[in-house]
């Protein structure tokens, strides 16, 4: 399907939202939804959720947690196409508590299940919000990298890429006007990982769905970034030889940290800004007659591919790598990168399996960068939202957040600094620096957890951004004795706070006050 075709589609849809919401001159209760007639939709169950209700998950082995707030839980099924089957659900606080506004959430991976965007929906329905989430249009679990569902699928493969999102805000708005009488007088979208990327999609190609958008550790240059899971591969697993145990990444990030954690005069086991670190894995390369706490040439020579990089047959650089000093953070670069099981090679031999050349037995052992990446960019435009600009969404009013953290191992978050730079290259750094920020959070794992601090709330900060009109230049970011409860919505002690400061500007200590308090660190320019 052309992407003409596709804008008429979409073009019907919001013109059936636009007529409901004309017709609509009355609340209608949470029962009644059940026969709403939204064209494209298909209503499969609606039910009332009280206080204490449980909220089923469904991911990660995460049980059904108890709701901090009643709603009125919708289910659907939309059909943009006749390929299409996209699972829909959207939640509608009392109108009461209702904020007056609508947040839609990212998935992640590959989609293919609710679990990820309930929790992200648990919090946003407890502050108010009318919120809604999205399979992306297939039923497989995708969070460890499988694509099946994209084999000969072209239109379910346009749906994950960026119509899923789209078609659900065109619903759950329609929803929202159904059951309240009035449309939201605010839209927001937030989401990490792919999330992230489904969030610039939203900027980029349906720049009047949201009028601010959160993107955390996006996904965004999907094509280049599975090219570079399939470089991690090869750089420590092609090769036995070349594997890095956990044993051998605890030497590493040991050597990383001793020489670089206290360039910011603060010795936290974090390194605040790692592009000031110039570590060579050579340090920890075994020496005549050593046998431990070292790593063979090979390994060393793997661990400087990850770090370096992709590169053409030219040796030209097609994606950035990884940072210095979260080798060893838990549930990091053994999960994605490293280890026996490891994410990274999955997502790339299924992106270039399904994806890119409809052959369920491609191996990433027939890789050829030059070829196969060359092959992958006529999806770009489908599945990358890399493009920097972004002055439709400006011109809409919309506003911007990004963040990554430094100790991410799934994506790196150098290319969401190469992104951002990109878009203040494209647009003029004023003309940038009014609608968007970038936050860089030290020792951030993916999306959450990791040994800085990483409990922030980035949607409360661009609800204050759109309501009152002050770009934010400070987020507050909280480091508690429990990585999972802003996660799961569970109680925690605060260990220290740290500020994040707007790019390009990071923390320094002021030499005085403790640094476990944000008060003591003020936002100054990066050194070079």
């Amino acid at each position: 399907m052309t992407f003409a075709a596709v804008a008429s589609i979409a073009s019907l849809a919001a013109l059936g939202a636009v007529a409901l919401a004309g017709q609509a001159q009355a609340a209608t209760s949470c029962e009644d939804l059940a026969k709403a007639n939204i064209p494209g939709a298909t209503i499969t169950a609606v039910k009332a959720i009280p206080v204490g209700g449980l909220q089923e998950i469904e991911v990660f082995g995460i049980p059904p947690l108890p709701s901090a707030a009643a709603y009125c839980r919708i289910n659907a099924t939309l059909a943009p196409t006749p390929s299409s089957s996209i699972k829909v659900e959207v939640w509608l606080p009392p109108e009461a508590r209702w904020n007056g506004k609508f947040m839609a959430t990212g998935n992640g991976g590959y989609g293919g299940a609710l679990g990820g965007p309930r929790l992200a929906m648990r919090p946003a329905v407890k502050a108010g919000y009318a919120t809604a989430g999205t399979d992306m249009g297939h039923t497989e679990d995708g969070a460890g990298g499988e694509a099946n569902w994209a084999l000969n699928q072209p239109e379910k493969i346009v749906d994950w890429g960026h119509r899923a999102n789209h078609e659900t805000a065109v619903f759950a708005k329609a929803l929202i006007v159904a059951h309240y009488g009035k449309g939201p007088k605010r839209a927001y979208f937030s989401g990490c990982s792919d999330g992230g990327r489904e969030a610039l999609m939203e900027a980029q190609r349906y720049p009047g769905d949201f009028d601010g958008i959160v993107a955390g550790a996006p996904a965004a240059p999907w094509t280049r970034l599975m090219g570079s899971f399939a470089w991690s591969w090869k750089a420590v697993h092609e090769r036995p030889e070349s594997r890095l145990s956990e044993a051998n990444l605890a030497v590493v990030q040991k050597a990383a940290l001793a020489q670089c954690d206290k360039l910011d005069g603060v010795g936290d086991g974090v390194i605040e800004d790692p592009r000031r670190c110039r570590f060579d894995p050579i340090v920890v390369q075994c020496k005549d007659g050593q046998a431990s706490d070292c790593l063979t040439p090979l390994q060393v020579d793997g661990l400087r591919k990850l770090y370096q990089g992709p590169r053409d047959g030219k040796g030209k650089a097609i994606f950035p790598g990884y940072p210095a000093g979260g080798e060893a953070v838990p549930n990091a670069w053994p999960l994605w990168i490293s280890g026996e099981k490891a994410q990274h090679p999955s997502f790339a031999r299924s992106f270039f399996a399904n994806f890119v050349y409809s052959n369920a037995g491609w191996q990433l052992a027939q890789l050829n960068f030059d070829r196969d990446l060359k092959a992958a960019k006529r999806l770009a435009p489908i599945v990358a939202s890399d493009d920097p600009d972004l002055s439709a969404f400006k011109a809409k009013g919309g506003k911007l957040i990004l963040y990554h953290g430094w100790a991410d191992a799934a994506i790196t978050p150098y290319s969401t600094l190469q992104y951002y730079d990109a878009v203040r290259a494209k647009m003029g750094v004023k003309s940038a620096d009014g609608f968007s920020r970038l936050f860089m959070v030290p020792g951030m794992s993916h999306c959450f957890s990791g040994p800085g601090p990483d409990s922030f709330d980035m949607v409360a900060t661009l609800d204050s951004w759109v309501e009152a009109g002050k770009a934010p230049d400070v987020v507050i970011a909280a480091k508690t004795d429990n990585d999972y409860a802003g996660l799961l919505g569970m109680s925690a002690k605060t260990l220290r706070t740290r500020p994040l400061c707007a790019y390009p500007k990071v923390a320094q200590w002021d030499r005085k006050g403790s640094t476990d308090e944000a008060a003591s660190f003020s936002c100054k320019t990066a050194a070079p």
